[in-house]
């Protein structure tokens, strides 16, 4: 059986593939890796390449999607399968643009630092899960937990790994394994309409929009990624 390696976003943990490593794990090894200090993508992808089996299937949500991609830029004759949920493939705009994203993630920064990273994590999930949800605590406090587990100099760490991240656009006209785009369907930080993009340039890739859904897919709606994710790696399985 061909195993899964699982990546989490920016400043999250296995946490938000518990649902989908139960089912998995039901069927093949899985993996979620953890990036340390680490503050580039490359340098991710890297390090997932020596941890990982020779040959796997490959799934990122937000952040991790990127290093997928970049696992895949390295490494393409591993891959039996790419998922990329809630992600995307541009670098940093120029200009005005980069400048608004660099700031609004120094400024979540400087709150960790002077604050915590529960209070940090507080403010940020108010845009990362669909709003009518906000006021399910269980689901918020899984999302803020989860972040508070990491230090500020993580998030440092993983801030500039993303405002550098590489152009991986050319990489998906490439991409010859079977691929999973996902996303939430109101995710703010990485639209549906990206990923109905994205998948146009993917042979054969499926699309899965995720309704009433944010940012923190896996989360949000658990029974409903992991299904399609299910479907993934049985298709990878299957050739």
């Amino acid at each position: 059986m061909i195993p899964a390696v699982l990546l989490p976003g920016l400043v999250c943990d296995a946490t938000v593939w518990n649902h989908a490593r139960a089912a998995l794990g039901a069927r093949t090894q899985v993996l979620i890796p953890d990036y340390g200090l680490l503050d580039s993508l490359p340098d991710m992808a890297d390090q997932v390449l020596r941890e990982a089996p020779p040959r796997f299937a490959l799934a990122g949500h937000s952040m991790g999607g990127r290093v997928a991609l970049e696992i895949l830029r390295r490494a393409p004759e591993r891959l039996a399968a790419i998922a990329l949920l809630d992600t995307g493939v541009a670098p940093l705009p120029a200009g005005e643009a980069g400048q608004r994203e660099a700031a609004g993630r120094h400024e979540l920064l400087a709150i960790a630092r002077e604050h915590g990273m529960a209070a940090m994590a507080t403010k940020w999930v108010q845009g990362m899960i669909w709003p009518p949800r906000l006021g399910e605590a269980p689901l918020i406090a899984s999302v803020v937990d989860m972040m508070a587990r990491k230090s500020a100099d993580i998030f440092a760490a993983q801030i500039r790994a993303l405002l550098a991240r590489p152009d991986a656009a050319p990489l998906l006209d490439a991409i010859r394994c079977p691929a999973l785009l996902l996303a939430g369907e109101d995710d703010s930080w990485a639209p549906a309409s990206r990923h109905r993009e994205m998948a146009s340039r993917i042979p054969g890739a499926r699309l899965c929009i995720v309704p009433r859904c944010g940012h923190m897919s896996t989360l949000e709606r658990p029974d409903e990624v992991t299904a399609a994710l299910l479907d993934w790696h049985a298709s990878a399985v299957a050739r």
